[in-house]
């Protein structure tokens, strides 16, 4: 049975080629940045992505003819709850015109996937989008009346490295209690309770851990005094591109922060422990959202390929619940899965509403 994934980033597109759990063939594809600006919008890119990807598959020998099911990375959809869609009108729509308000490239994981489905046949899917929410009441509410919280997060390699773990407890996901996080350019830490993800950080507004780009949580009335005299614009950066390491040390390279703090200098140093430091709390705000059950703590994402981190994490956190690093990412493999796992009849496709899964309280 082959399934292939297609991821779109910024100026390339991952793409993988699954026959029966195993990946026969991957590959980042490269686009031309200056080409890809010529284009209206993200969407108006995807004859020239598709032209690209069939490119290096006609290079490497790689066929699509007999392909059971193509799965895109979701983006540009409304909240919903985790799982497997099947990709439907609605559905592409959505991800065409960016229903949600994020552009991102990952609006293109829909759009390819179908057309590659309309092309050779099978089925096209998204498993997990960015957009999953499946907030508790709890955690909704803000102490100002009209704003509420919502969450957008590693929603795919977050769930998928619960899936795994459980696994390896010879347990079910649905049957756990965790606190996953994905460390990487952006930093997720999220409590899961019995198959839902009940809380987390939303890491594009602002909340949760500094990371190698993003500013995280900062006080409101220190913010505010910072925004005098700056341009909006350029505020709301910081949430996303020109927080975290590059504000301070105008580098997202958490490899050369690391470097710079073991010459001697005392702010990369403290920078890179004041984030770590930050994880743990959440992590710790995690666990007590899960009234301290919780059977592992789960650690994914390229920084967690530090054995600094993973053991500071540990010192602090295996108090809670074991700890456990799963370094890297496996976002192609987790997107097979979530279209394995349909197609074997374990789970049952998901019909995309287009309703978002919360939309205020009755109050």
């Amino acid at each position: 049975m082959k399934i292939f994934a297609v991821n779109p980033g910024s100026t390339s597109t991952k793409i993988a080629l699954i026959e029966d759990g195993n990946v026969v063939f991957s590959k980042n594809v490269s686009h031309d940045a200056e080409k890809l600006a010529q284009y209206d919008g993200i969407s108006g890119q995807l004859p020239y992505r598709k032209e690209t990807i069939m490119n290096q598959l006609q290079e490497s020998g790689i066929s699509l003819e007999g392909t059971a099911a193509f799965v895109g990375r979701g983006g540009g959809l409304l909240p919903l709850e985790g799982g497997t869609y099947e990709i439907d009108d609605l559905l592409l729509s959505h991800a065409v015109t960016g229903a949600n308000g994020v552009k991102h490239p990952a609006q293109l994981g829909p759009q390819l996937a179908r057309v590659f489905a309309k092309e050779y046949g099978g089925r096209s899917f998204v498993v997990n989008p960015p957009d999953v929410d499946e907030l508790q009441d709890l955690a909704r509410l803000t102490g100002i009346k009209g704003v509420y919280r919502n969450v957008h997060l590693h929603a795919l390699n977050l769930k998928e490295t619960a899936i795994r773990h459980a696994e390896s407890m010879g347990k079910k996901y649905e049957d756990c209690n965790f606190v996953v996080c994905h460390i990487g350019g952006g930093i997720s830490v999220s409590a899961h309770r019995n198959g839902k993800m009940i809380d987390g950080n939303d890491i594009v507004g602002g909340e949760g851990p500094m990371a190698p780009t993003r500013c995280g949580a900062v006080p409101v009335s220190a913010l505010l005094k910072y925004c005098e005299g700056k341009e909006l614009k350029d505020v709301k950066a910081l949430c996303t591109q020109s927080g975290g390491f590059v504000s301070h040390l105008g580098t997202s390279d958490a490899l050369e922060v690391i470097r710079r703090g073991k010459e001697g200098d005392r702010q990369a140093q403290m920078l890179w422990n004041t984030m770590i430091y930050q994880i743990t709390k959440y992590i710790g705000a995690m666990a007590a959202s899960l009234h301290g059950k919780v059977d592992g703590i789960l650690l994914g994402g390229g920084m967690v390929y530090s054995e600094d981190l993973v053991g500071q994490i540990k010192e602090a956190c295996e108090w809670i619940a074991p700890v456990s690093a799963y370094p890297g990412e496996f976002e192609m493999e987790a997107m097979a899965a979530g279209t394995q796992r349909v197609l074997n009849g374990e789970e049952e496709a998901k019909q995309y509403t287009g309703i978002p899964v919360w939309n205020g309280f009755d109050f």
